[in-house]
């Protein structure tokens, strides 16, 4: 029991593993679409964090998505400088499994983003997604810009709504400015394409994510 409440509690700046200098290496050509999946991107894009839970299962959902450009796993929100899957694992560097997703606005909006984001994932359950526990797991928008921050809270807002209605808790998800993102290791880049009978537990709440922001 104390190691399981210990993984769901988030280190501190002081506590967390140091890390290292050298970024991690990886081919950067998206395995799907070929696009790059490190900048510099095309000047019109994009670019947002989510994090939803194991980001196998996550990245798949945006990389579907007709508009999206490139996206890539990593890790951010934590302390550690340029971590290891094993130390992300560990609960000592704070951060998140997160995805990377660059697109095109002409061809998809932000709220269709959010829509695919709040579906696909319980952004009621803290320091967890079903069976993945841990402070890596967490429920998490981290925004670009002012007026991504500000849609983000809006379609929250809104999605408690739904939620609520449908007998489930307060959102626990996590809105902020953009952390620096750091690249997982090459073998998580897009590891549900070269991997399909992969493990992903992802799994929404059936209830729908109205898009738009209207009230």
């Amino acid at each position: 029991m104390f190691m399981l409440k210990k993984k769901m509690q988030l280190p501190t700046p002081d506590t967390a593993l140091a890390g290292r200098a050298t970024p991690m290496h990886v081919n950067n050509r998206h395995f799907v679409n070929s696009h790059p999946i490190q900048p510099p991107f095309p000047d019109e894009m994009q670019q947002v964090i989510f994090g939803l839970g194991c980001f196998w299962g996550a990245e798949k959902k945006f990389w579907q998505l007709d508009g999206v450009y490139t996206t890539a796993a990593g890790y951010a929100a934590g302390f550690t400088e340029n971590p290891t899957y094993e130390e992300v694992c560990s609960g000592m560097t704070g951060h998140n499994e997160v995805v990377l997703v660059v697109w095109s606005p002409n061809a998809i909006s932000f709220e269709q983003l959010l829509m695919t984001f709040w579906e696909s994932h319980d952004p009621t359950q803290g320091m967890r997604q079903g069976n993945d526990i841990g402070t890596q797991y967490r429920s998490g928008i981290y925004c670009t810009t002012s007026e991504q921050l500000e849609q983000a809270n809006a379609s929250k807002d809104r999605y408690q709504q739904q939620l609520k209605t449908a007998g489930f808790g307060d959102i626990t998800t996590e809105i902020q400015d953009t952390p620096v993102f750091y690249y997982a290791e090459d073998y998580h880049q897009q590891y549900l394409a070269k991997n399909p009978a992969g493990y992903c537990g992802l799994g929404g709440t059936g209830v729908e994510c109205p898009v738009g922001l209207e009230a």
